[in-house]
């Protein structure tokens, strides 16, 4: 879709500017009737720009999804798959995407009620998927995801115009302070920190392996940083973890014997499909970033057993 807008985040820019106010609802939802989380968790998400549910999911069930993540790791056929991406100067998997599309269970997950109307609910209004994968950090080597918002990506390789996206975090195994966790800066969400640098053509096939384009300054970092804090985000196999899609955000590489594994799915809300009119170059492929497909999820009820 290309339709000329305004662009309200300008990024990869030449030279460092000054930060930006966001100009959009962290919380999109008008009606709070009904709602699938407490008026506490509401505003604690649009104060913190996270949320985290321990034991969403049960034991039972995340039994289920990891077994079939260690199928998918384990063929040869999804290994040199392009949807895969190896960690950098190894051929260990470290994420594989599009899997809304290629697993009929994950399929139905990433409509789960549980997970899809919360999406729905912060949104405010109907959602569909613009990315989804499987997040590998295996023990001893798996590498580090540097510090980034995702919607400066998702606007600048993307085209998404506005902040009314999130990313939802499943996690398959325990994520501890020590094995490379999720890490936040707690209301960081509220400015928009551009970039330096035009990203190069084609950058996705390196960055998502090693980000070096997309990434804040330091000087920047070390400001969010003292204002915020840093927070690592952890808890046991089941845990769900929401967070909005301008949130400063990485995470360490784990050198310890215990992997980390976690299922990742980005909600965007239908009226803010991207648009082709805001990207600098040609667009990442439809297994990154969705660009064809935006009708909205079937959310309901799922059992997974």
């Amino acid at each position: 879709m290309s339709v000329s807008v305004p662009d309200l985040y300008p990024t990869r820019i030449p030279r460092h500017s000054r930060w930006q106010e966001r100009l959009d609802p962290v919380v999109h939802a008008t009606d709070s009737s009904g709602a699938p989380i407490s008026k506490e968790g509401v505003e604690g998400f649009d104060r913190d720009g996270y949320l985290v549910f321990p034991g969403m999911y049960d034991l039972r069930e995340v039994q289920l999804f990891l077994k079939e993540a260690q199928r998918i790791r384990e063929d040869p056929r999804i290994a040199a798959s392009e949807k895969t991406v190896l960690e950098p100067q190894s051929r260990v998997v470290r994420s594989v995407f599009d899997i809304h599309r290629d697993n009929p269970l994950f399929a139905s997950l990433s409509e789960d009620l549980r997970i899809a109307g919360i999406a729905r609910f912060l949104l405010g209004g109907d959602v569909y998927l613009h990315q989804s994968r499987l997040n590998f950090k295996p023990g001893f080597n798996g590498k580090e995801f540097y510090w980034h918002s995702d919607f400066e990506t998702w606007h600048a390789e993307d085209g998404m115009p506005r902040m009314r996206a999130l990313s939802c975090s499943v996690l398959l195994t325990e994520n501890t302070v020590a094995n490379g966790p999720l890490m936040v800066m707690p209301g960081s969400h509220r400015q928009f920190i551009p970039c330096v640098g035009e990203t190069p053509e084609n950058h996705y096939r390196e960055s998502l392996r090693k980000q070096e384009y997309g990434v804040p300054d330091h000087e920047s970092l070390e400001t969010l940083a003292n204002r915020h804090g840093i927070v690592p985000v952890t808890g046991p196999p089941g845990t769900v973890i929401f967070f909005d899609c301008n949130l400063m955000h990485g995470s360490n590489s784990n050198i310890t014997p215990l992997p980390r594994t976690n299922l990742f799915f980005v909600f965007n809300q239908v009226d803010n499909a991207v648009n082709d009119g805001l990207r600098k170059q040609s667009p990442r492929p439809d297994f990154i970033a969705e660009r064809k497909e935006f009708r909205p999820l079937s959310v309901r009820s799922h059992v997974f057993a």
